[in-house]
């Protein structure tokens, strides 16, 4: 790979300019108009075929066209997909990139008034944008989603709670078991908003129960520090990993408990100065933890043409746990799916598509 080249013909990527009705309002003022990237395969040319069609959620802090970008050592997904096709592993198909980045580095691909109706923006917008434009089998039994981390997460959710729109999907080390996944890591996001706090520390006394008390903390509100911490990342072109990962939270908590009535417009958690976990805020997480989805969207799942959920046993996040209780109780749903582990953490896994790409192609094709 060091002296990589390209290899027979690369297919065709078309970069667009797509106006959204649905995200324009949103509550971050992220831009509305968007890139929307479509890779179309050698085949497109010959004729008047048409073809399945494969949506691209990309991960947290992605972007759409990010997955078309070249890589030193692997492909990208245009690439992979082209070498896939021409080694006779999958069927040509059309492959949509689209641009859900949003102010707090990402979204899940749901609906949130916090962040915006990424949900709909996907289902009621690109899908006909993209169906009108290009020669698609434009119907669910021949579309599906695919995506890796938040992008896995939201393939599944989509699945679940979108199937009309979708006949197959594969998620790839997707948000599952919110409890081993998030909660591990508050203690760390409490300290970087810490360092936010109005009143600075000192060392001496401290009213632990009047400090905890203070402006709706107890209720998951916010005091000022995570409004003054995200006006603090947002001037910075480079991020710690300690901020990064702290609006990641503030990111998951704006979607899975949105409050337009609250500073933000969502809650969260923990009590921002004691730590103390609020079971009424955790409980609107686990609402959307795929692992408590399974049984109420038992009869849209069993829909689909297919189901591939992968995950290294090494994930340092603990997202294999979350997968295996996933697996298992679509199992005991009695829902067919494929499931995979495999010897590696949660970095750098794209390989994984030459697997799930197959699958999905398999799954959609004609």
């Amino acid at each position: 790979m060091t002296l990589k080249r390209p290899q027979g013909h690369p297919g065709t990527l078309v970069v667009l300019d797509h106006t959204s009705k649905i995200l324009k309002g949103n509550s971050l003022r992220d831009p509305h108009q968007r890139k929307l990237a479509v890779w179309l395969p050698p085949q497109y040319g010959e004729g008047r075929r048409r073809f399945p069609v494969l949506y691209d959620l990309v991960g947290f802090t992605g972007s759409g066209l990010s997955h078309a970008n070249w890589k030193p050592f692997g492909d990208n997904v245009p690439e992979r997909a082209a070498r896939l096709i021409r080694e006779g592993k999958m069927g040509p198909a059309i492959f949509v990139f689209p641009d859900c980045f949003t102010a707090l580095g990402g979204n899940q691909y749901v609906n949130s008034p916090a962040i915006g109706n990424y949900a709909d923006y996907l289902t009621r917008e690109i899908i006909p944008f993209v169906d009108r434009y290009f020669r698609t089998l434009a119907s669910r039994e021949h579309r599906g989603c695919f995506g890796k981390s938040s992008g896995g997460y939201g393939a599944i959710a989509h699945g679940m709670k979108y199937a009309k729109y979708w006949g197959a999907v594969a998620d790839h080390s997707g948000d599952a078991y919110f409890d081993f996944v998030y909660w591990h890591d508050w203690p760390n996001t409490l300290n970087e908003l810490t360092k936010h706090r109005a009143r600075k520390r000192r060392g001496g006394a401290y009213d632990a129960r009047g400090e905890a008390r203070r402006k709706g903390l107890a209720e998951g509100l916010d005091d000022g520090r995570i409004k003054r911490f995200l006006a603090h990342v947002w001037k910075k072109e480079k991020l710690s990993t300690a901020e990064g990962h702290c609006i990641m939270n503030l990111c998951m908590a704006a979607t899975y408990d949105p409050d337009p009535k609250a500073p933000n417009g969502f809650r969260v958690p923990f009590n921002l100065e004691s730590g103390e976990a609020i079971e009424e805020r955790w409980r609107k997480w686990r609402a959307h933890d795929p692992i408590n989805l399974v049984d109420r969207h038992r009869d849209s799942l069993k829909t689909l043409r297919g189901i591939y959920i992968d995950c290294g046993w090494r994930d340092q996040y603990h997202i294999h746990y979350g997968s295996r209780i996933l697996s298992a109780r679509l199992s005991e749903a009695g829902i067919r799916h494929r499931y995979e582990e495999f010897d590696d953490n949660h970095s750098d896994i794209d390989y994984r598509m030459d697997v799930s790409l197959p699958f999905l192609y398999k799954a959609l094709k004609p």
